[in-house]
């Protein structure tokens, strides 16, 4: 089971708390984590990742284990604290201006 922590904006409109969980069937990596999560919550899809292209959109961050991994593979193997249930996956929007 993969804990997932949304921003606000993403918790309301999929109607759930400040976490959900998804499971994987297989290797545990950004992709992975993204596909269960807009197949659980199918009004999620398009405001992660773009609808055809599935890229990131671009002031989306992930984090893992406090780490910022937006700039890395989405195949990348995840942690094994993110894996285990231990450490949430986070999902934030990034904030710009000057």
């Amino acid at each position: 089971m993969i804990r997932i922590v949304l921003p606000h904006h993403l918790r309301t409109l999929a109607k759930v708390g400040d976490e959900v969980h998804v499971d994987l069937n297989g290797s545990a990596t950004v992709k992975a984590i993204l596909d269960a999560l807009e197949n659980k919550y199918p009004m999620l899809r398009g405001t992660i990742r773009e609808h055809g292209t599935l890229k990131q959109r671009p002031l989306v961050r992930f984090f893992a284990c406090g780490e910022d991994i937006s700039h890395e593979s989405p195949d990348a193997p995840l942690p094994d604290a993110i894996v285990k249930g231990e450490e949430p996956f986070f999902i934030m929007g990034a904030i710009a201006g000057g």
